[in-house]
């Protein structure tokens, strides 16, 4: 017994300190959100554990985990990127733009009027199959250079951004050589052989020239840069015939100090220089911005910056934003309206019919009707779609609107006013059966001696109905409704499969559509922007989704009596 106590807090001492160091590498990375979570995570945990009055709560701790990783976090990441420009071209932090800016080959340029240099690559060999383990040999004016061993300056995910690699005199390396014909053929490394396997210049390597671009060049060489003793730069780049050459290069931005204005003050700071103009970068908004000839401002790249209430005062103040905005808020309540609307009077109606005790076949047409609602919603939404509502072959185009009534065929997709019937009428049919079983179900529940009273007291078919049936009926379904209400409002799957939230909205710089809801307006504008992602506009959306969908939540608990016991 002792033995499994004993190994039960040395395992938990392990967790514990394998979560707050990977609590802490995560902070540093700047995930701050997921840190504090898990930190908070690890104290109720070991609280839990070791507290003996909190021993029940022990049993909540695998609950407790998906609470904080899939709920708790969640709302925070969104409430944290609502208040930034996170999105496309906003992806890095300042610090990760910086070090690309500084190290990545990207922003280099071959220095103006040099000469290329010529270069030997020397490969070892495993067998008969060459590796990509190699050696470089350049020459540059008489003197030929060999390069050591790169080390890595940046990498990420494993993948090298950049390498340097010292260029030392040939005849100082300690290399062993052998010639042919005044051509190095072989060079001997701490046991290992290199032998000649490509030259740019040397038409007889150009064999060896695809596995030399593909295996060594593209995933290393290309992103390494050959120092000599002056700290003169060499890397290889593509000419205008096509040929990787080695040329003498500069990186176009490094870190200098420069006089700016700051909220009125001169103050001396450290910035992004170019090195070709010697003028420092203009950082605005997470952006960073150079002058070109023209004196004109054109962006280098931006990062994740703190956006303040922009991202909400822009969908009231930017017209492109906030027009497009206001009518999917509207069509957001009629969709969500008129779908419990259409639902509950069809299965009410369908209720009421089936609640006849005289009815026959009751139960096959209750089977029936249940269909629509057993079946997969995407299902039957691309049934309609391909099978009613497609403008050529469609049965209502083909068959109906045009054979039978010889009208021009409608524009199901195509036009606003139509897209939103097919909207409505699949959500209709995908939601009436659902209402039926509810109302059928809260009408067996009312007492016939009802009924027989007001019958008794002269009372006709609409007025039992009006006066006994249907307040009976909404005290029972009402919360419903409301919760049925929140759940179209929400509905994505429905909307998203059937038209995409099209046709599109003219005259807006947002993907916008008009049977687009909030929240296929804000999967759009996370994921498929047409220019570009933007996260930060989207959690803003998703931010006003939560109340609105936390404001009916209430009111359902409020007519579903949920406060009552609270309320005595």
């Amino acid at each position: 017994m002792k033995f499994w106590k004993v190994l039960g807090y040395i395992m938990l001492v392990a967790f514990t300190v394998f979560s707050i160091l990977g609590a802490i590498f995560l902070f540093g990375r700047g995930f701050y959100e997921l840190s504090v979570t898990l930190f908070v995570l690890i104290f109720l945990i070991d609280f839990f554990i070791l507290n003996r009055n909190a021993y029940p709560y022990r049993y909540m701790i695998p609950a407790l985990i998906l609470l904080f990783i899939l709920v708790l976090y969640p709302i925070a990441f969104t409430i944290r990127t609502a208040f930034t420009n996170y999105g496309t071209g906003h992806i890095m932090t300042r610090q990760e733009v910086v070090e690309r800016l500084l190290v990545d080959p990207i922003y280099t340029y071959i220095v103006p009027d040099s000469s290329p240099l010529t270069y030997s690559v020397y490969v070892r060999f495993e067998g008969t199959q060459p590796t990509n383990d190699f050696k470089v040999i350049v020459s540059i004016g008489s003197d030929y250079y060999v390069a050591r061993e790169y080390r890595v300056l940046k990498s990420e995910a494993g993948q090298l951004i950049l390498g340097e690699a010292e260029l030392i005199k040939l005849n100082e390396s300690g290399l062993s050589l052998e010639r042919q014909n005044g051509k190095i053929e072989l060079i001997r490394d701490n046991g290992k052989i290199f032998r000649y396997f490509y030259n740019p210049e040397d038409s007889e390597t150009y064999i060896n020239e695809d596995y030399f671009k593909y295996s060594i060049l593209f995933p290393i060489m290309s992103k390494i840069e050959f120092v000599d003793s002056n700290s003169s730069r060499f890397a290889i780049r593509q000419n205008e015939e096509g040929k990787f050459l080695m040329y003498n290069i500069r990186h176009l931005y490094k870190l200098g100090l420069a006089e700016t204005i700051e909220k009125g003050k001169s103050i001396v700071k450290t910035v992004l220089i170019n090195t070709i103009t010697n003028r420092p970068l203009i950082e605005e908004n997470g952006t960073f911005y150079d002058i070109n000839e023209k004196g004109e401002k054109v962006v280098v790249a931006g990062y994740i910056s703190y956006y303040g209430l922009k991202n909400f005062t822009r969908i009231f103040t930017d017209p492109t934003v906030s027009g497009p905005f206001a009518k999917i808020f509207v069509w957001n309540f009629t969709w969500a309206a008129l779908s419990v609307l259409f639902t509950f009077v069809i299965g009410l109606i369908l209720a009421l019919v089936l609640n006849n005790p005289n009815l026959r076949g009751r139960a096959i047409y209750r089977s029936l009707l249940i269909i629509p609602w057993a079946i997969p919603a995407f299902i039957s939404v691309l049934v309609w779609k391909n099978g009613f509502f497609n403008e050529t072959y469609g049965i209502l185009n083909k068959f109906i609107i045009t054979q039978l009534f010889g009208k021009e065929p409608i524009r199901w997709f195509n036009d606003p006013f139509w897209a939103k019937v097919a909207v409505l009428t699949v959500n209709t049919w995908l939601g009436f059966p659902y209402m039926m079983v509810v109302s059928l179900g809260a009408l067996q529940s009312i007492p016939e001696d009802y009924y027989e009273a007001a019958a008794i007291d002269g009372a006709n078919k609409w007025q039992r109905f009006w006066k006994i049936t249907f307040p009976l009926l909404m005290t029972t379904v009402a919360p419903l409704l409301v919760g049925s209400f929140a759940f179209n409002f929400n509905n994505f799957v429905n909307i998203y499969l059937l038209t995409g939230g099209g046709p599109a909205m003219p005259n807006t710089t947002t993907p916008a559509g008009s049977t687009d809801i909030l929240i296929s307006y804000t999967y759009k504008l996370a994921f498929e922007g047409g220019r570009g992602q933007d996260f930060g506009f989207a959690s803003a959306i998703s931010i006003i989704i939560f109340f609105i969908v936390g404001t009916l939540s209430f009111i359902n608990f409020r007519l579903s009596g949920s406060f009552e016991e609270v309320n005595r």
